[in-house]
Parts: structure tokens; sequence; C-alpha cells
């Protein structure tokens, strides 16, 4: 009889490549190129399962196929694991509570007291929490789940068996330098779909149409202020702004931009938001960066260190001219990655529609239920103006619990590589649907219990 941990075992079992020079040398290749020369490389490690991405997707797909009996390695390009939730300060679980992973993170949080309700009653499955301890329970659950991690480490490169139809090995860079990663099955969790792009998959980016523009990114920040009394009504979480129902009185985002637009500010995002963390902690979340790709490294860089600029310049004029109400507000830190929206969407086995979601459609190799409604966010400034935040163009943006299959999550033209979170095969609307972190989870979870089935 064949277990999983043999079937796996058994699939390791090939020659490593060969041993690694210790020196090359690049040289001028003319036309204003510069050509590498050819070296081989070390391979790094052996597995049954590699993980591409230690986000939300990325920690429940190696924890779950690792708690199946895989030998799973996750590699993670930042300095801590969690991806958006950390090196992003999201700051914020949504659609969550609905798997026994999701449940298990918040007792976690909960044991060290660093989970809140998002609102009062009305948003039962979303929730605060703070990042400096969902880095520490990611890391937690990695490590009791015998998964190997491995961070600072970008995934570069991927190479296919001679059938075509398999990666082979995967390559990364780190300060370790250029290695090699052997695995049964991959994974792409880096939320753009860089692992499926390398190896070749055919995948979308932006709107339906050719030229269509696509979703903003956004860089979130954590401030602080010692007293919030004159503020109260700025503030998404704060209990006074609901009813004893759990209906809102006041909104939030509106008496915010009000604020802004007071002390002279007029931010890219138009909706701005401000949650309470922790007693004192706030996330702040009030910048858009317009049409920015997930594949260009100076694109984002430029989008980064503007956006930082202008979440300087927001907090600088409300600290100046905002009176009394603003008193002592301190900008504590800004994110590590700014949040992209947009993704790769790598072409899959099924192509995830807008009727699936708005139909509630379930599929019998259904993972996960997503319900959240297809939240598209203004495509530029002036479009903040002309519509309510997250309504997409000329459709409604309710859905119907719907399932996403495992179809949806296997590359269309590779036998051995699964996605699981943002990056999966869907069209533009949808994908604005579950890209949500909550989804995410239950992707992973899904995926984790797929690679390991023979």
């Amino acid at each position: 009889m064949i277990t999983r941990r043999t079937f796996f075992g058994s699939a390791i079992a090939a020659p490593a490549l060969l041993s690694p020079v210790k020196g090359f040398s690049a040289t001028e290749a003319g036309t204003g190129g510069v050509r590498e020369e050819a070296r081989n490389l070390p391979v790094a490690g052996e597995c049954d399962v590699l993980v591409a991405g230690g986000g939300p997707a990325g920690i429940a797909t190696a924890v779950t196929a690792a708690r199946g009996g895989a030998k799973v390695t996750l590699i993670e390009a930042h300095g801590a694991l969690g991806g958006i939730w950390t090196s992003g300060l999201l700051s914020c679980l949504i659609g969550f509570d609905g798997s026994d992973l999701d449940r298990e993170i918040l007792a976690r949080l909960d044991k060290y007291g660093a989970r809140h309700m998002r609102r009062p009653k009305n948003d039962s499955r979303a929730f605060i929490y703070e990042p400096e301890y969902m880095k520490l329970v990611c890391e937690e659950m990695c490590a009791e789940a015998g998964v190997r991690v491995r961070l600072y480490t970008s995934v570069v490169a991927a190479l296919r068996d001679p059938s075509g139809r398999n990666i082979s090995a995967v390559v990364t860079e780190s300060k370790s330098g250029r290695e090699a990663w052997r695995a049964r099955r991959f994974v792409d969790c880096t939320g753009d779909g860089d692992l499926g792009a390398l190896a070749g998959c055919g995948f979308d980016v932006g709107g339906d149409a050719p030229g269509d523009p696509e979703q903003p990114a956004s860089l979130v920040a954590l401030v602080t202020i010692p007293d919030d009394s004159g503020i109260l009504k700025c503030i998404a979480n704060e209990p006074s702004n609901y009813a004893a129902d759990g209906k809102r009185i006041h909104d939030s985002k509106d008496r915010l931009l009000a604020e802004m637009k007071r002390v002279g500010i007029s931010p890219s995002y138009g909706h701005p938001t401000m949650f309470r963390v922790h007693p004192h902690l706030y996330a702040f979340m009030c910048n858009h960066e317009y049409d920015v790709p997930v594949d260009d490294a100076n694109a984002i860089t430029v989008a980064t260190m503007r956006a930082r600029r202008e979440i300087f310049d927001m907090t600088d004029a409300l600290v100046r001219k905002g009176g009394d109400a603003w008193k002592g507000l301190r900008l504590v830190a800004t994110a590590e990655q700014i949040g992209h929206r947009r993704a790769r969407r790598l072409h899959g086995r099924y192509t995830m529609t807008v009727e699936d979601c708005l139909e509630g459609r379930q599929f019998p190799d259904g993972l996960c239920t997503c319900a959240f409604g297809l939240d598209v966010h203004a495509v530029s400034k002036a479009m903040n103006r002309i519509r309510p935040a997250g309504a997409p163009l000329n459709i409604s943006r309710n859905v119907k619990p719907y399932q996403i299959p495992l179809r949806a999550c296997r590359a269309k033209n590779l036998d051995n590589l699964y996605m699981a979170g943002r990056c999966i095969s869907g069209d533009f609307l949808p994908q604005a649907s579950y890209r949500i972190t909550g989804t995410a989870i239950g992707l992973g979870v899904g995926v984790g219990k797929a690679v390991l089935e023979p």
C-alpha cells in the first residue's frame, strides 16, 4: 500500500545538480547587454512540496500539507512570514472564521491579546489584529508543522523536466547566492503569480478588455495619537459610531476625508480609512497608487516612495493644521511592501467568471466558499468622485456565496504546479472578490490537501 509519505519519498530519488562553482564572470555582449557565464548551481533542498510565497495563502498551504505528512519548504522574499498581513501592515482580516485554520489563527492571536473586532455586531467575520503578533503566529504554526522556511529569498527561475509538463526545480537568489530547489509539487502563493509566469504559464492582467485600467495599490501605515477623543467619528471601528443593532450612525470615511480637506489635503484614495489596532495605535489606509504593474520594479519603487511621501504629508498636515483634535499624532511605520490589488491571473484548468459569483455556483471539486463582494477600487483619482467605494462599473457588487474549484488552482499547461491566493485562474471581476485574505486561507487549505493526493 502506498502511503502519502512513501509516495512523496519515492519522488525525490533523483541525482543532485552539479556542485557549485566558487566564482563566475560576466562579459559585455554588445548592444548594451551583458552576457553572464553559465554556472552550475547547488541544490539547496529537496522536498515533497515547495511553496513560493509566505503570505496568507502560502502559510495555509504549507501548514496544511506538512500536517498531512508532506515534507514542505516555504520560500519568502521578505524578512517575515505573513505577506500583506505583516510586511504589508494590513491589520484587518476579512472573510475570516470560515475554516478550522481561520479559527486556529484567531485563537493564537487571542493568546497574545492581539485580535479585536472590526466593527460591532454587523461584521462578525472581520477582525483587527496586531501585525507583530501575526508574524509570531505564522512562524509558530510553520515551526510546529515542520515546514522548512527560507526568508530573504526570491524565486527567479523555474526549470521544466524533459516532458515539458512538470517543473523539476526552481532557482532562487538570496544572500546565499543562486540556488536550486527540487520538489515533487510546486505551489504559487506569491500573490502576483511570479512562479507561474517564470515557468511559462499563460496569464491575464488588467480588465476584461485590452487596455482596460487595473486596480490600484495601497501603502498602509500605522500612526499613534495619545488622545483620540476629538477624532472618534473618523475611526472606523469606534463603537460610538454604531447603534445598538450594529447599524452605522456616522460614516467614518466621509468624516476622515472631510478632516483631510479641512487641512488642505486631497488624498489619492477617495475613501480613506483609519481604524484602531490597539489603544493609541491606528492603521491608516489613505493612499492609492494607480496603474502600477506587478512585474515592473522601477514602477513599484516609484509608487512606494510616492505613497510614503503622501502618507507623511497627510499626517504632517493633520498635526500642523488640524488643531487640538489631532494633537500628538505621529507616524509610527509604513509598510515594507505596497499592497497590490491587481495580480497576474494564471491560466488554469477552469477560469472563474463573474456569473460564478453572481449566481453562487457550486462545484464538485470546490475548495472553499467566498461571499465577498466584487470590490473594484477606483482606477484613477478622478473616479473616486463619481462612484461609491468598491463598486464595480456597470454591475452590482453583491454576490451569492460561491465556491472556487480545484481546477481554477491548477495550472493549465503544467501538471505539478498549483496556485492559491489572488493569482488563481479567473476573470477580472471575480478576482476583485476572491482576492481577500480570508479566501486565500481557504484556498491554501484546499490546495494543501490536494497536493497530498497521489
